[in-house]
């Protein structure tokens, strides 16, 4: 399993596409390791194509859009979004054990749609 989570330093992004990096976390059986990656720039479906050409499996966000999530979806990326600004580390941590509490979280997408995100 791979997991990727926009950050905004050491916390979890509110919105992935505007995120100045990404924490790969790599999980298998001697643990699980964690690399920092810069994204490409932000366009429709770039993110994606980019983190399912690393392995990605899942992505643990605060927020995206619709149109996103249905880009995550077509690569087989499962999506979950609604994590808090928390340490990246320990939000990783509570998703592996069954603990991380989230509620769902999408916006509409498009220049100054008001989800938090940066634009």
């Amino acid at each position: 399993m791979k997991i990727a989570i926009p950050l905004e330093g050491d916390l979890v992004a509110e919105h992935f596409g505007h995120a100045p990096y990404f924490a790969i976390y790599s999980v298998g059986s001697d643990g699980v390791s964690k690399e920092i990656v810069t994204p490409p720039p932000h366009e429709p479906g770039a993110i994606p194509r980019w983190l399912h050409s690393l392995g990605v499996t899942h992505i643990i966000s605060g927020n995206m859009g619709w149109r996103a999530k249905e880009f995550f979806e077509s690569f087989g990326i499962e999506v979950l979004t609604g994590a808090p600004p928390a340490p990246a580390d320990e939000v990783v941590a509570a998703f592996l054990q069954g603990q991380l509490r989230v509620e769902p979280r999408f916006c509409g997408g498009g220049q100054g749609h008001g989800c938090g995100g940066q634009h």
